[in-house]
């Protein structure tokens, strides 16, 4: 384990500019990242509640083919269905027991876009195609796809299971003023109290940050729902509305001066309008991992890394738990040091997972004395061996990592 101490201005926050972004929950490459960790989840269910322990999977290839919309003002609806693809590796069944496997997929995918679009039909707005292979993986005796009975399946609280690829993580903490903006602007907009009062607002939220020394811009964009806009004119004045409680939400929450700006592609006249609330409604494309990264934002001047963590092996797939892992330390050292941090996890395949190669640790604070990092080694490592606790987690709980 390396700490490394650092001058404590050398944060993102006296940078003389920042950019961050986030996709809302209705964006299409956000929607791909849920239904992919929904469906892991659901699937590392079923198997440990019948068979005792997950069957290998990986669900980390979801791509979604948006629809096709017939949207006007007082008009919005799907005339073809949105497309599903699940690629990747599965085990279909435990010996002779079969896994109900598009049951899951197809449930999966409800249960997300039931949550992130207005007026979703599962029987006529959903088609899934299944791609997911059991092939064996190169150089194994056994197929880990095709296990012959639930002894060949990988154990929960195994503190011999091995990292099954080679991965750098990287986390950070706290969040910068800007990124907190970004983040809990989308999350206002999207959260329930909103979308009561304002039930003609759609899902598919983008928002925008910069800094510019002292000076913060934020960009959202938000589409309204066409069958509850009955003209321009309603358009512009339902988003001078929702504007207004915007920065009256930035003003109370934020001593910082915001400048606001609003769908910025409607300066060519043209109402930003969605018949369920995204524009995956109008045939754009979503892939799993090109949007938020495990803090749910885009955070170009800050350490993250590219690994895509929904849908992968919730038991011994380090490209998720190291990202997970990091991340509770990151938030964990500075809720109990007051240090910004950061922290980087890398390992290579065949490591025990409550082991990894290399955990480095950046804390600003070159004051800190030996009994405090002494302390903080000490956390790190109980958090390490501990590890296999974030499965069981990703399994019965869930963890939102978009």
């Amino acid at each position: 384990m390396n700490i490394i101490k650092r001058n404590e201005n050398e944060t993102v926050e006296n940078f003389e500019f920042e950019l961050v972004e986030r996709k809302g929950v209705g964006h299409p490459d956000t929607i791909c990242d849920a239904i992919a960790e929904t469906a892991s989840k659901n699937y590392s269910k079923f198997c440990v509640e019948n068979f005792g322990n997950p069957a290998h999977h990986w669900f980390d290839k979801v791509m979604l083919i948006g629809g096709e919309a017939n949207v006007d003002f007082k008009n919005g609806n799907i005339e073809k269905p949105y497309t599903i693809i699940f690629a990747g590796k599965v085990s279909y069944s435990v010996g002779e027991v079969k896994i109900p496997l598009e049951k899951i997929l197809f449930e999966s995918c409800v249960e997300v876009l039931e949550n992130v679009l207005t007026g979703f039909d599962r029987h006529s707005h959903l088609v899934i195609e299944n791609k997911l292979v059991d092939y064996q993986g190169a150089g194994r005796k056994d197929s880990r796809y095709k296990p012959s009975d639930i002894s060949k399946l990988p154990k929960l609280d195994n503190e011999h299971l091995v990292s099954n690829d080679t991965n750098l993580l990287s986390a950070y903490a706290p969040l910068s003023t800007l990124e907190n903006i970004v983040l809990k602007t989308e999350q206002y907009i999207n959260g329930k109290a909103f979308k009561t009062r304002n039930p003609d607002t759609g899902w598919d939220v983008k928002v925008f940050g910069t800094r510019t020394g002292d000076e913060y811009n934020l960009l959202v964009n938000m589409p309204f729902l066409a069958k509850d806009i009955s003209s321009i004119e309603e358009y512009f004045f339902r988003k001078k509305e929702i504007l207004a409680e915007l920065q009256d939400f930035l003003d109370k929450n934020y001593a910082v001066k915001i400048d606001l700006m609003m769908n910025a592609t409607d300066r060519n006249g043209r109402a930003y309008l969605t018949a369920l609330g995204s524009v995956a409604d109008t045939g754009d494309v979503g892939v799993v991992g090109r949007g938020n990264r495990y803090n749910g934002l885009i955070t170009p001047m800050r350490p993250m890394s590219i690994e895509a963590p929904a849908g992968k092996n919730s038991v011994d797939h380090t490209g998720k738990l190291y990202g997970i892992l990091a991340n509770d330390l990151a938030h964990g050292i500075f809720e109990k040091y007051k240090v910004p941090v950061e922290v980087h996890i890398y390992t290579a395949k065949e490591t025990r997972l409550n082991n990894p190669d290399k955990v480095i640790m950046k804390l600003n604070n070159i004051n800190l004395n030996s009994e405090v990092i002494n302390d903080i080694e000490e956390y790190v490592q109980e958090k390490v061996r501990n590890v296999g606790d974030i499965s069981r987690k990703l399994i019965f709980e869930g963890i939102t990592m978009w």
